[in-house]
């Protein structure tokens, strides 16, 4: 796969604060990935690295294969809609979407259009009246209909009720499937967007822990299901995420990738091997038992003096 974008060495510090720490990772072309994590975790000061909004303390960034900094050439092939995004006081959807029109040379104006109608958006309200949702729905338009090469959506929909936030994934998908491009969510709601990514990138504490498929990573947990006494002691010494049990019947979720010769034991025993929830490994493996380390605040509240337009 050829890789739009390249992160070497990433750090950014705040005072004393780091809140990127080392980080290496590349953006395959055509691909949806997953960037999740904890709040504080380190998601927007990357993404907001990524396009130019904000500056690395050390390391090396390159998208396209340049540096994005003031670079025309690759911020106008690069959308960031994040929920905090901030719009003139007077300005209407339509003159958002005007200029996100001028800005990004694939913007399709008939999604857009189509979009206004799915999420019921008014257009003739100032958007600093709006509601949350509405104003999610705005970002979520520019986002889709900018059909920008890389396009990071950093949880502007979570003003969203469910049915919006579904209408959001259909139309994503379908639009996806005839348009592709790289497309990099950050998401709370990791079993929401779980059929959507096709990559899982996972920041903790300012650290990337995980970058695979999203078939790898469930791969690395199962669900057993069978006799209460045959699962305890097939899963004696093994990490347990999560059990449950209903008379003689019990389901455990184990942390481990199956081996051949487990799978003969789980046949024998007449274990049943099923799926696990992404979100559970996700959250297994971003788990602390104290408060993150020396992190006061969030990426966001970290960003707020960075905003710049929307790109």
């Amino acid at each position: 796969m050829t890789s739009v974008i390249e992160v070497d060495h990433l750090t950014k510090r705040y005072g004393g604060t780091t809140a990127v720490d080392d980080v290496s990772f590349s953006i395959e072309k055509d691909t949806i990935y997953g960037l999740l994590g904890r709040n504080g975790a380190g998601k927007t000061t990357v993404m907001s690295i990524l396009t130019a909004q904000n500056f690395a303390t050390r390391g090396d960034v390159r998208v396209f294969g340049e540096d994005p900094y003031e670079n025309a050439r690759v911020l106008q092939r690069v959308c960031f809609v994040r929920e905090s995004q901030r719009y003139p006081d007077d300005a209407k959807p339509p003159h958002a979407f005007a200029m996100a029109r001028l800005f990004f040379a694939n913007w399709n104006q008939e999604l857009c259009d189509r979009l206004v109608a799915d999420f019921q958006l008014p257009m003739n309200r100032r958007i600093k009246k709006l509601s949350r949702g509405q104003l999610s729905a705005v970002g979520v338009i520019i986002g889709l209909a900018s059909r920008a090469e890389v396009t990071f959506f950093d949880e502007p929909y979570l003003g969203l009720d469910a049915v919006a936030r579904q209408i959001f994934y259909d139309r994503l998908i379908e639009d996806y499937a005839e348009h592709p491009r790289t497309v990099i969510l950050s998401s709370h709601l990791i079993d929401e967007v779980a059929n959507l990514i096709e990559r899982v990138l996972v920041i903790d504490d300012g650290r990337i822990v995980m970058d695979d498929t999203t078939d790898e990573v469930r791969g690395r947990a199962a669900t057993l299901t069978g006799d209460t006494d045959a699962v305890d002691a097939f899963v004696d010494g093994r990490e347990v995420l999560h059990r449950e049990a209903l008379g003689r019947v019990t389901s455990a979720t184990v942390l481990g990738a199956l081996t051949d010769d487990d799978r003969r034991r789980l046949a024998a025993a007449r274990i049943d091997v099923g799926p696990v929830s992404l979100q559970q490994v996700i959250v297994r493996m971003t788990q602390h038992a104290g408060s993150p380390t020396g992190r006061a605040t969030t990426d966001s509240e970290h960003d707020h003096s960075q905003q710049g337009a929307m790109r």
